[in-house]
């Protein structure tokens, strides 16, 4: 054998040895990731299931057909409910919806549809916007709609909650938008119709699963914040619908109720507590399958 060969020959040995200990040493690290990964996920799991199990175990008891069917009751007396603050979420978080969502969609198209000095300025203040936390967000609501009036009502609580959804419908739907492919929006503008048109009978109806996704997720948002209606709907022991009258809420009896220190109020707070996260789940949980179903007839 020549010295040439040789040295091929010991070059491949070399140059096996080292992708064997290289492959070697990949494998050891990719366990070892997936080992930190495991690891990360079960530490941030742990909170999670520690009050979803706690809320459940405390707030079960309080679940009855009165909890949800009655009026509440004075401190002392058992078998009061929140059919009131159920009634007084359901209007102030859906007032607020009907008034954040079109806006809010109606920026996101702007925003997926343009860009320059303009759009990003718009995008700054809005991610700005999210980062704001939510009692400073009531009293901007305060100072604008409950001063001028001279009370607290539900309307002045709606627009608190909308400003606090608006970020996330901007951003969420403008994400959704943009899945659209481009040469949807080409073909339409090739065919003549106007770009109005073509955002509405043909983009909007492309991104609506994600539209869907995106209302959902900023009602999920809003539906459980209490800092903004302390200074807003105040809460309400009596059965209003008046959008001008103080309401009650769910976040609110949670607020109110879990701080005082008789047992059955304690309770009360508890089964609202439990009600507040099943209506979260639910809401999130509905927002998947229902954007997937509208992903397929979109097709």
């Amino acid at each position: 054998m020549s010295v040439v060969a040789a040295s091929q020959v010991d070059r491949r040995t070399l140059i096996r040895q080292s992708a064997r200990k290289s492959h070697r040493r990949r494998q050891i690290a990719g366990v070892v990731a997936a080992a930190l990964c495991g690891l990360g996920l079960c530490i941030a799991l742990v909170p999670l299931i520690s009050i979803v199990a706690l809320t459940v175990s405390k707030g079960i008891a309080a679940w009855s057909v009165d909890f949800f069917t009655r009026l509440p009751t004075p401190a002392g007396i058992p078998g009061g409910g929140i059919v009131n603050a159920l009634v007084g979420s359901l209007i102030i978080d859906g007032l607020a919806a009907v008034m954040a969502l079109p806006v809010g969609f109606i920026v996101a198209l702007f925003l997926a549809e343009h860009e320059g000095r303009l759009a990003n300025t718009v995008r700054f203040v809005v991610d700005v916007a999210a980062g704001l936390p939510a009692i400073t967000i009531g009293l901007f609501a305060y100072a604008i709609v409950v001063l001028p009036e001279g009370h607290f009502s539900a309307l002045s609580a709606s627009v608190a909650l909308a400003v606090l959804m608006l970020p996330i419908a901007i951003r969420a739907g403008e994400t959704a938008i943009r899945t659209v492919p481009q040469d949807l929006w080409e073909a339409g503008i090739a065919l003549g119709i106007r770009r109005a048109r073509v955002a509405r009978s043909l983009v909007i109806v492309s991104a609506l699963p994600g539209l869907v996704t995106a209302s959902l997720l900023a009602i999920s948002r809003a539906i459980g914040e209490a800092a903004p209606l302390l200074f807003t709907a105040i809460g309400s022991q009596v059965f209003a619908t008046s959008l001008g009258q103080p309401m009650a809420s769910l976040s609110l009896v949670v607020y109110f109720d879990g701080i005082q220190p008789y047992p059955d109020l304690q309770r009360t707070a508890w089964g609202t507590a439990l009600t507040l996260l099943v209506i979260v789940m639910l809401l999130n949980v509905s927002s998947r399958l229902l954007a997937r179903r509208m992903r397929r007839f979109t097709r």
